[in-house]
């Protein structure tokens, strides 16, 4: 969610939200720098959100930078009868969020405000990897029937084992290993390159390594018919 939906952090917006920017900025750039563990990260967030409420959070949700067409995306992805589905590190009860607005299924870091901090909240790499192998199982898709979105380290297990995979403005490291990518503020344009994917019939991986250099992209426009894709994914 962090960077493919959300243009920055939930940390940070609720950091903001709650009149603490710098400290939520601060635990990022730490975490980032590997200053500090998942656990301080965690528990400095419960701390900063101690006497925060449903309101409180909804106002950081709502008023966050969201990439330009996500409700219609949803909306479109529903309209074909399929799913949609976020994954992401950042916590459970900010992600969840995101059903409202018509994901399907929703996971995050199971870090709950007020509660005492649980060993191994954060929802790994190779979780986001079970989880949708999990999601795919349960609908009875196979991996080629399924797009995936990301764009940092923690969807690399993800987009190795997908054919179809779109890097949204993505780290160096999951530009070379997805199938096409895409730079810029609309998550709509990102999931028109995801369709063409699937509606060209080919591995995504075989089709970029055919194309290096080729910059063209074929773009479906949202609500005419094409192949299903069966399920959108979201690390």
């Amino acid at each position: 969610m962090d960077g493919t939906l959300l243009q920055g952090s939930a940390t940070i917006e609720i950091a903001r939200q709650l009149g603490v920017l710098e400290v939520g900025r601060a635990i990022e750039d730490r975490w980032a720098r590997g200053a500090i563990s998942d656990d301080e990260f965690w528990q400095t967030l419960l701390e900063i959100c101690a006497d925060a409420d449903e309101e409180d959070i909804d106002a950081a949700f709502h008023s966050a930078p969201w990439m330009a067409g996500m409700i219609a995306t949803f909306a479109d992805i529903r309209e074909r009868g399929e799913d949609a589905i976020v994954i992401s590190q950042s916590p459970a009860f900010f992600v969840s969020r995101l059903e409202r607005w018509g994901v399907t299924e929703t996971y995050g870091s199971a870090v709950e405000i007020r509660r005492p901090l649980r060993a191994n909240a954060t929802l790994s790499a190779d979780a986001k990897l079970v989880i949708t192998e999990d999601a795919l199982a349960r609908r009875g898709l196979e991996v080629h029937e399924c797009i995936a979105y990301g764009d940092s380290s923690s969807d690399l297990s993800l987009f190795a084992a997908l054919p179809h995979t779109v890097g949204v403005n993505p780290r160096p490291a999951l530009a070379a290993l997805a199938a096409r990518t895409y730079v810029g503020g609309d998550i709509g344009e990102a999931y028109r390159i995801g369709r063409a994917l699937v509606a060209g019939g080919t591995d995504g991986r075989a089709a970029m390594a055919s194309t290096s250099s080729e910059m063209a992209r074929t773009f479906e426009e949202p609500g005419k018919s094409a192949p299903s894709a069966g399920r959108d994914v979201v690390g």
